[in-house]
């Protein structure tokens, strides 16, 4: 079993919708505008936010975040043949984690 983090779309920029946690945790950027900018900003969150995950980064057309609907962050479980077995409510507010421990305890486990 592994983690895995998608960076889409960026949830708070500064040129639309600022949060003090962001200026907090230092992690304030504008929208970018292309992708070595979003991948900057990518790199730079996982730094600072100390994300222990492997991460990737969503295209700049952002078909990871349309598909699932992960913005403006939310976590998936996939079975062991990669389809969804369980999705929270968007976060950070929708995150249950007794209802992941739930559904990881349903996956069926290899010997």
């Amino acid at each position: 079993m592994g983690f895995l983090v998608v960076y889409i779309t960026e949830a708070h920029p500064s040129d639309v919708w600022q949060m003090q946690s962001n200026v907090r945790d230092q992690v304030v950027f504008a929208t970018p505008k292309n992708e070595e900018e979003r991948a900057f900003i990518a790199g730079a969150c996982v730094r600072k936010l100390g994300i222990k995950f492997p991460a990737v980064l969503d295209e700049f057309g952002n078909s990871t975040e349309q598909a699932y609907t992960g913005w403006p962050d939310r976590i998936y479980l996939l079975d062991q043949n990669g389809r969804v077995a369980f999705k929270t409510k968007p976060g950070p507010f929708g995150f249950d984690p007794d209802l992941l421990a739930a559904a990881l305890a349903k996956l069926p486990h290899k010997p």
